[in-house]
């Protein structure tokens, strides 16, 4: 079972919890400076710590292998930074089964360690991080300064190293134009609310990444207790004004229109889908529909064009994308009511 199937705490607004490391080893240059065979190297070396098991069962995947939807696919799933999609030559990443831990291996730094959760879980992955952290510390040495904290390649992530980010279903929020201006409170308070895939991106479905900015000069600790509140507050505002709009005969309507429109349809564009999933994730939220959330969350995943692609030889095409999500979606929802 992939962490996207199970139902988290409050996964009618928090899809996913993230907690990623940086970590580079002592005695190696930043990936910058490195080789495709001194990275190779690196690469051997954490898959050799982890060879135990005694912290999960990893794969390995070495990054020149795949073919590019396969590597744009794990970052639809957000397994891997956009920009790891092209690291190939000498990078890999390491990944459990339910994909809820991964390591990518000579992006940024040497090492980024993610573990991920459905729902609200900031503390569970955080401890399941830090176990991994500490394990593979003691077999690598990491590069720490004390008085800078961890190493890392870029500056702006001295200090725990550390990015917390929940992920956020925000259509009410969205609709009454209230995201700017959260925005910019949360960014006082060293937080960033961005679009889905990080910075500079969009939100697509009204889904956003409610993260840390701060690294330097805080405990992991302090900073998690940050995000958490901060975050139940957008949680509860969200909560408010969806259940205004869901109260009223006009968003109902757009809701099951919605809804028919995905039971029925033969094609469907990639935009099209999130639009139209995202009022039926609120409506499943707001008990207009009864829908499991983490089967509508499953949807959201795995109907994104790479990941078809990826699953898909033929699917190369863009209306063949279109027919086969399409497929997919009707079949997903052919018992709902």
């Amino acid at each position: 079972m992939k962490w996207y199937n199970e139902k988290g705490e409050q996964n009618d607004v928090v899809i996913s919890t993230r907690i990623r490391l940086s970590r580079n080893l002592k005695n190696y240059p930043f990936p910058c400076r490195l080789n495709a065979q001194a990275k190779k190297e690196i690469c051997e070396k954490v898959r050799a710590a982890l060879n135990d098991g005694k912290n999960g069962d990893f794969g390995f995947i070495d990054m020149s292998m795949l073919t590019k939807p396969q590597a744009i696919s794990l970052a639809e799933r957000h397994l891997i930074s956009p920009e790891f999609t092209s690291c190939a030559e000498g990078s890999a990443l390491m990944i459990t089964k339910d994909e809820s831990v991964s390591l990518m291996l000579c992006e940024e730094d040497h090492i980024r360690l993610q573990v991920i959760k459905s729902g609200l879980a900031l503390e569970d992955a955080y401890n399941e991080a830090s176990k991994i952290d500490t394990a593979l510390d003691g077999r690598l040495h990491f590069a720490f300064d004390d008085k800078l904290g961890y190493l890392t390649q870029y500056p702006t992530n001295l200090g725990t190293a550390m990015k917390a980010s929940i992920m956020m279903h925000l259509p009410a929020l969205t609709r009454s134009g209230k995201i700017p201006r959260i925005a910019s409170t949360v960014s006082k308070l060293g937080l960033v609310l961005r679009g889905t895939y990080g910075e500079g991106s969009k939100p697509l479905g009204d889904i956003y990444l409610l993260s840390n900015q701060i690294t330097l000069g805080i405990s992991e600790e302090a900073a998690i207790t940050n995000l958490k509140s901060i975050a139940s507050h957008i949680i509860e505002q969200e909560r408010s004004s969806a259940k205004e709009l869901a109260d009223t005969i006009g968003e109902q309507d757009r809701i099951f229109r919605a809804l028919g429109l995905l039971k029925y349809a033969r094609l469907l564009t990639s935009k099209n889908f999130m639009e139209l999933i995202s009022l039926v994730r609120m409506g499943a939220a707001t008990g207009v529909l009864d829908i499991p959330i983490e089967k509508i969350d499953d949807l959201i995943i795995n109907m994104q064009p790479a990941t078809i692609s990826a699953a898909n030889a033929d699917a190369e095409d863009v209306s063949k994308r279109d027919r086969i999500r399409a497929e997919a979606v009707r079949e997903a929802f052919e018992d709902v009511r």
